[in-house]
């Protein structure tokens, strides 16, 4: 059976998706079936990340379908959920796949906050499984050939899919495993096998030799390009390289099989035998080289056996000439696969999870509109609110109604009566006074909500920061002070709010105590509030006169107006429109969402009307009170003008502002309060978000000093530093030998090359001899200068020089040092017969103090000592000559 590459898994750490994903739809859809549905949704995503990444996978097709179906899982949630580092965080961590770790500085993995991250290595995962259920096939039927060839694709299109992807969806540099060479290689490799299947169909169909050659020789293209990316690099295990420098070669040796029929078939017998010679030659070459990856037996068999027939026929019969290898034609070339192109849905059976949900983007521009019809409701109501006020305020400066309802001069108007009635009945001082000392309590605890959130973010960011001081570029993760500067632009936001807010406070009080007293006025009882207006001579001659009737209609029909505009303000406030569908509709057309354009021309349609209405009642109520201060003046001239009647009117004037600064204030300080009660809900969200995203960076940090710690433990603990050359063994000499310590010389008879061992350990004391078998047992001594005499013998090629002295039984490892020199001992001992003792001469030392001295080289002139044998003088000194 054929040898096929397969990649293996990568390993996934446990994710919870539930908490952080419910958290999120708790937070941005409302309480009801929708909120339930998405939860439900989101169980059942975890759930398909557990059966695709949490157990082993069976090489089979329902583990790749598991596989596929959460991948078009995350590419559907994707847009529908705001997966960043500093808003929806959900770190990732991944092993790389063909890294199998050490003992203490186990496997390289990498942890990121990126939904691209985690699709990138399902997507990893989908293509590997594929290879390895495609080298699982049976490929003696035309099924497993089938199945083989489409797994193949599928994985050379996912890993082409990651190579043009992964750095974008990172946004840094990715494990050795899902690296663009890496990945690129691994989609090469993919497509070569699935050329190769095509080429066994087709030979197991009996297509033309012609047809099978080019399949061939495209394929081994394909195996070439993939060894010529992997030759110089260590991205890939080392067992990858050999197998597709094998199958280059046994792809190039079929086609050339094939060829070789071809040309015999066209009776050119000289190519034939031509191309069976390279192709046996292409098959010698992986029998001697890949046997162990790759066995070419059969093929080799195959190829001889053609050779041998071709040679004999040409040699006999033919006689044509053998054409050189680089005179032949080449053969042609036919690609029948190509890589699978990865467009989600790649599962069969794929529903999403989150299909009413819709997407971030559309959610975005649904709530930039909110805010511009939020922003045009309260234009519009604001408006017509700010006529009503100047209204009321000009009629309260002419003490209009009061002025006509008090013509007896002696008893409360009626208008101030119901004013008073009114306040009494909305809980008069006390609700407002109330209210107002609400209003620091709601504040403070806001400010506390927010202060607490950014110290979150302060005490994490110098954490990170110390990190980054002491480990300088490992620190390879996001700073902290730049992934928060968005929620550090959202706190700066909140506190000029309640900036701003404080100071609408005062503005209110401001107010409160202005018209305290007035207020406090009309809350007494009614015999109370008359005794207290000062009282004046009756008008009552006025109160038929036909500019009182006019006054009154002009009134009347103010009051309309008032009462039209809160008709009209509850009818803007009710207008609602669904602009999900429009923006779903542009994003599903162009491929963007331009709100700006698309919500203004909306809220132009919604609110133009409204706004012209608006318009319209500003210019009567204007109208209105230009002809109300043309009566007015004509109704001050006729009344009987004197000290009394000027301080009643000023009292009533005050009354009448009074109420309506009431009316204002009680409004203002329970808006005030809806406002410090909505803004900690949203300062609540704020601080979760605060808390999650640091609880996840700390989660980040402790991963990455964990592997910082697992990489330190890796690394040598002290860099390279040249050893002495006494404490290890030198290299062979280049042009002679060189001094060195005293090692054991091998004989002549036993000289074999030494293998490289460890130092041993420290020498114990030589032992010590009797007088009768030697001299007092000197150590050894640097020599002194070269040797004058006698030439020692030669080094062996990569041993140090030495004498050739005998180790000492009685300690392993150790070397007894040298006798001192006695002409007589050695005739005594007869040294040169000694079996442990080789006959060759002494070295030359010179004695240490208080040491037995070594021997030393006869005068200048005469020979050397009896039974010291002589080398041959053509051979080269042991030391260098000066």
């Amino acid at each position: 059976m054929a040898t096929f590459i397969s990649v293996p898994l990568k390993k996934s750490s446990e994710v919870d998706l539930v908490k952080p994903l419910s958290k999120f739809v708790t937070a941005t859809y409302p309480t009801g079936e929708e909120q339930g549905e998405y939860i439900r949704a989101v169980e059942e995503l975890n759930k398909l990340r557990r059966n695709a990444l949490g157990r082993p996978l069976d090489k089979h097709e329902s583990s790749l379908e598991i596989l596929l179906r959460y991948y078009d899982q995350l590419c559907a949630v994707e847009p529908k959920f705001p997966f960043s580092e500093n808003q929806l965080c959900l770190t990732f961590t991944w092993k790389d796949a063909f890294d199998k770790g050490s003992l203490f500085g186990g496997s390289v993995k990498l942890a990121l906050a990126s939904l691209g991250y985690e699709k990138t290595c399902v997507l990893f995962n989908a293509a590997a499984l594929a290879s390895q259920i495609a080298s699982e096939q049976n490929l003696d039927n035309d099924e497993g050939l089938k199945a083989a060839a489409k797994y193949y694709q599928l994985a050379s299109g996912a890993f082409g899919h990651i190579k043009d992807t992964v750095l974008s969806a990172l946004n840094r540099e990715p494990t050795m495993d899902i690296s663009p060479e890496t990945v690129g290689t691994l989609s090469l490799i993919m497509l070569a096998q699935a050329q190769e299947v095509i080429f066994l169909k087709a030979t197991s169909d009996k297509m033309k030799d012609a047809v099978i050659a080019k399949l061939a020789n495209q394929a081994a293209d394909f195996y070439g390009d993939a060894f010529k990316q992997c030759q110089y690099k260590d991205n890939l295990p080392k067992e990858v390289l050999p197998v597709l420098a094998a199958k280059h070669c046994i792809m190039q040796a079929n086609a050339e099989l094939h060829q070789s029929v071809l040309a015999k078939q066209k009776k050119r017998f000289g190519e034939e035998i031509a191309r069976l010679q390279h192709a046996a030659e292409l098959v010698r070459t992986v029998a001697s080289r890949y046997d162990e990856y790759v066995s070419v037996k059969d093929l080799s068999d195959k190829i001889n056996r053609a050779l041998t027939a071709a040679k004999k026929d040409n040699d006999f019969i033919y006689h044509d000439r053998v054409p050189e290898v680089k005179d032949l034609e080449h053969i042609g070339k036919a690609a029948l696969v190509r890589a699978t192109t990865i467009t989600p849905p790649l599962s069969q059976k794929f529903t999403d999870l989150f299909e009413k949900m819709v997407p971030m983007a559309v959610q975005q521009s649904m709530s930039v509109y909110s805010q511009r019809k939020a922003e045009t409701v309260n234009r519009l109501v604001g408006t017509m609110r700010e006529a009503t006020n100047l209204c009321n305020g000009v009629l309260a400066s002419l003490n209009l109604p009061a002025a006509l309802e008090d013509l007896s001069g002696d008893s409360i108007p009626q208008s101030i009566a119901e004013k008073a009635r009114s306040i009494v009945q909305q809980g008069g001082l006390q609700s407002v006074e109330q209210l107002i000392r609400d209003l620091p309590e709601l504040l403070t605890r806001n400010r506390e909500i927010l202060d607490e959130s950014l110290k979150m973010l302060d005490d994490e960011e110098t954490t990170d920061n110390e990190l980054r001081t002491k480990f300088n570029q490992r620190w390879n993760r996001t700073p902290s002070g730049d992934l928060y500067k968005p929620l550090r632009a959202e706190g700066a936001n909140f506190r000029n709010i309640l900036d701003k807010a404080v100071q609408a406070d005062q503005v209110v009080k401001d107010r409160y105590n202005t018209h305290c007293d007035m207020i406090a006025l009309l809350c007494k009882p009614e015999n109370e509030l008359n005794a207290a207006i000062p009282s004046a001579n009756p008008t009552k001659t006025l109160q038929g006169s036909e500019v009182v009737n006019v006054l009154r209609s002009q009134l009347a029909q103010l009051e309309e107006v008032k009462k039209e505009r809160e008709t009209l303000e509850g009818e803007i406030k009710a207008v609602t429109f669904d602009m999900s569908v429009c923006f779903l509709t542009a994003l599903a057309q162009d491929g963007a969402i331009n709100e700006e354009q698309l919500s203004l021309a909306q809220l132009d349609q919604l609110y133009g009307s409204y706004n012209q209405r608006v318009q319209a009642s500003l210019r009567t109520q204007e109208e209105l009170l230009g002809q109300v201060q043309t009566s007015h003046q004509e109704f001050s001239s006729l009344k009987q003008s004197n000290t009394e009647a000027n301080q009643r009117e000023e009292v009533l004037k005050k009354l009448a502002s009074a109420h309506d600064s009431y009316v204002e204030i009680s409004s203002n300080l329970r808006e005030g309060t809806k406002f410090y009660n909505d803004l900690t809900e949203i300062l609540l969200k704020f601080q979760n978000k605060c808390s999650d995203i640091v609880f996840a960076r700390k989660t980040e940090r402790d991963e990455l000093l964990k592997e910082l710690q697992q990489s330190i433990a890796r690394e040598p603990s002290a860099p390279n530093f040249n050893v002495p050359a006494y404490q290890s063994t030198p290299a062979a000499p280049a042009g002679g030998p060189t001094p060195a310590p005293r090692t054991v010389f091998t004989p002549p008879a036993q000289q074999q090359q030494p293998q490289a061992k460890p130092l041993p350990p420290a020498r114990p004391p030589p032992p010590s001899f009797t007088p009768q078998a030697a001299s007092t047992t000197p150590t050894s001594a640097p020599p002194t200068g070269p040797p004058t005499g006698n030439p020692p013998p030669l080094a062996p090629p990569n041993q140090a020089q030495g004498p050739p002295y005998p180790s000492y039984q009685g300690y392993p490892g150790y070397f007894q040092m040298p006798m001192g020199y006695n002409p007589y001992a050695y005739g005594q001992y007869n040294m040169p017969n000694m079996p442990n003792m080789p006959n060759m001469p002494y070295s030359p030392y010179q004695a240490t103090p208080g040491q037995g001295g070594y021997p030393a080289a006869p005068p200048t002139g005469q020979p050397g000592y009896p039974g010291y044998p002589q080398q041959p003088p053509q051979q080269q000194p042991y030391y260098p000559q000066q």
